[in-house]
């Protein structure tokens, strides 16, 4: 029985040094694309995740922080559009409508902003901006913590990408502490995705956001 615990006991250890070194990994490979606004490279888009809506059909602090973000890129003229990637599976859930409402009211025009409603996973996220959307580059605005994997994951589906971690709000310790440790296992599963699975997300009719 001595055995068996100790047995198990060294397994979790390979797995939380695996898990640990693989974030590490992915932390250190993002930093030559992460910049301030004075040093972004201009792209054709700030490709904005995500976060949450509440009960009110309003974007989360989180994802509010990120849809500010976008909207420091675009009046700094670093990129031309906004294109807003949630998940709107159900007609009572609408999270790219709720992005982009609130863009409006911080007065970007509606022409401007673009409506990814199948960008249910990071992964899908970025694997849409390039399939469907057609782009070339993107300028990620999302938090530090989660920056270096939606980075990772646009890089390796084609697309030329530079991060922008936005300012965080207040948010509660104990949510942002289990953000980051969730954030491990999405490190692991994103290396999966792209290595192994290579799973093909809701895809549908392009929709070019540039024309030639």
């Amino acid at each position: 029985m001595k055995k068996f615990f100790r047995f198990i006991f060294f397994c979790a250890c390979i797995a939380f040094l695996l898990l640990g070194l693989s974030r590490v990994v992915m932390i250190l490979s993002s930093r030559d694309n992460t910049f301030d606004l004075a040093s972004v490279p201009p792209a054709q888009v700030a490709l904005v995740p995500g976060a949450g809506i509440t009960a009110d059909d309003r974007p989360t602090l989180a994802l509010r922080d990120r849809i500010d973000g976008a909207i420091e890129l675009y009046r700094a003229g670093k990129v031309q559009k906004i294109l807003m990637s949630g998940d709107n599976s159900s007609i009572y859930y609408n999270e790219p409508g709720a992005m982009a409402n609130y863009a409006i009211e911080q007065g970007i025009p509606e022409a401007d902003i673009v409506q990814d409603f199948a960008g249910r996973r990071t992964y899908d996220t970025c694997y849409r901006a390039k399939e469907i959307f057609g782009l070339e580059s993107v300028i990620i605005t999302t938090q530090k913590y989660h920056l270096p994997r939606m980075v990772f994951l646009c890089e390796q589906l084609g697309l030329s990408t530079s991060g922008f971690p936005v300012e965080q709000s207040n948010y509660l310790r104990n949510r942002y502490m289990l953000w980051n440790a969730r954030e491990v296992l999405a490190t692991m599963a994103a290396y999966i995705d792209i290595y192994f699975l290579k799973p093909e997300p809701i895809l549908g009719s392009p929709e070019p956001i540039f024309t030639p």
